[in-house]
């Protein structure tokens, strides 16, 4: 079972929401995750990007491969993470 760390829309038409979920790779975009990890709201100011890194590096470690925007996400989040620590 492959699972990849990727995003699923939760939001309306002109209110973007998203959820930073851990999935089977032949899954459908909405559909069941394995485990929800934060969430992501692009039109919110600040740090729109709210993710529990402890769980994304524990489902790195079991072989989850996050997507292309999922890894920049990821990337940000430990930048904005180290800023505040």
């Amino acid at each position: 079972m492959a699972l990849k760390i990727r995003l699923t829309k939760v939001g309306s038409v002109h209110q973007p929401l998203y959820r930073v979920v851990v999935a089977e790779a032949r899954s459908r975009r909405d559909g069941a995750a394995v485990e929800n990890l934060g969430t992501y709201t692009p039109k919110t100011k600040g740090n729109p990007i709210n993710i529990d890194l402890a769980r994304v590096d524990y489902w790195l470690s079991k072989g989850a491969t996050p997507t292309e925007t999922m890894h920049a996400m990821i990337k940000k989040a430990r930048k904005a993470a180290a800023a505040t620590a």
